[in-house]
């Protein structure tokens, strides 16, 4: 037998087949398509699992409407300023905040910064990556 033949006789069959089990689930009633509700997410107690990157620490997503502040109201002054325009002196009051939230609080604290348009400086931009994908990759392996 030629494999062509072969082929397109495996191609019959699963046509024939899938006929066959669609008139019969049809004959039993089963005509209604099964939606399954979206699983609830809870982001009070943390992540939950369901995502490749925990929706709760983004920076991307802003969950919240209102900014959280750490006592870093001083920082509201750079608002609307590009990331390439800071001094040193004043890299270092972000770098200060910075490294006064807690850990965990981190991500937090940059989606405050964005809901608050105020960009991360340039020269500490590495640092708050680099330490926010630590995290997260403390969490993946906890």
């Amino acid at each position: 037998m030629s494999p062509i033949v072969l082929l397109a006789s495996i191609i019959v069959f699963f046509v024939v087949s899938l006929t066959i089990t669609n008139f019969i689930q049809r004959k039993r009633g089963n005509t209604v398509e099964r939606e399954l509700p979206p699983p609830a997410i809870d982001l009070s107690e943390g992540c939950c699992g369901a995502h490749e990157v925990c929706e709760k620490d983004s920076l991307i997503a802003a969950f919240e409407e209102k900014p959280e502040y750490f006592h870093d109201e001083e920082l509201d002054k750079y608002s609307f300023r590009d990331s390439s325009s800071y001094k040193e002196s004043e890299v270092e009051e972000f770098r200060e905040v910075f490294y006064t939230v807690m850990d965990h609080e981190k991500p937090r604290w940059v989606r405050s910064l964005q809901l608050r348009n105020i960009a991360v400086p340039d020269q500490l931009k590495d640092e708050v990556l680099m330490f926010v994908n630590e995290l997260r990759m403390q969490k993946m392996h906890a």
